[in-house]
């Protein structure tokens, strides 16, 4: 953990601001999140939500930042919207309503990123580039929500240029969005195998799987 934290501060200082980790815990045992929570670790990435769910209750006694980032289901919506401080992968209008009403009233705002499918990859789930826009405007719109910015998982295309490219690509979204939506701050992406080329590209949060936890169960 240190050792993947040592690098994401390293290329967050080359590239002059600052960038947050989310540890994928998708598939770890609670005991593994309890490990790295004690080394510091404080923001927890789930793709499944009964499966975030039960480690939640077990690990009630520490204070963690629950991350939704695997495809949201309408049936999944008011589970997300109760027990998660952010959901990273909203990529549907039709999931802003419900998300809106089931966000109780005594927490903050769910923070929302839009999940784009920047490589227009057939079987990835994500927004087109242009739909974000008007997905931007209901989300920012929805009292209970809080619109944060954007989140890609691009092709893990072994030529590292191609990769940057689709980084790059998404920065310029971000920037766009953000002249409409100036509040916004986050740019999440980048994984165990090209964060660093995702911060030097602008992510401002980065998604860290194997490199923190090893190899998934």
């Amino acid at each position: 953990m240190a050792a993947v934290r040592a690098r994401v501060e390293r290329a967050a200082a080359q590239a002059g601001h600052a960038v947050a980790l989310v540890a994928v815990s998708k598939t770890q045992p609670a005991a593994a999140v309890r490990a790295l929570a004690a080394a510091g670790q404080r923001a927890f990435g789930e793709n499944y939500v009964q499966e975030a769910l039960a480690k939640q209750r077990e690990l009630a006694d520490l204070t963690l930042e629950w991350h939704c980032i695997g495809p949201l289901q309408s049936n999944k919506c008011r589970e997300v919207a109760e027990h998660f401080a952010w959901l990273q992968s909203l990529d549907r209008e039709k999931l802003v309503e419900p998300l809106a009403r089931h966000r109780p009233a005594g927490l903050p705002p769910l923070n929302v990123l839009l999940q784009v499918n920047v490589d227009a990859e057939a079987s990835k789930s994500g927004c087109a580039p242009g739909d974000v826009p008007r997905l931007a405007a209901a989300v920012a719109a929805a009292r209970g929500l809080r619109l944060r910015g954007l989140m890609a998982i691009p092709q893990p295309h072994p030529d590292p240029a191609q990769r940057r490219a689709a980084f790059a690509r998404m920065r310029e979204l971000f920037g766009a969005l953000a002249r409409e939506h100036p509040h916004i701050d986050t740019l999440s992406m980048g994984m165990s195998d090209d964060f660093e080329l995702a911060i030097a590209e602008g992510a401002t949060m980065v998604r860290i799987g194997s490199a923190v936890f090893g190899p998934r169960g």
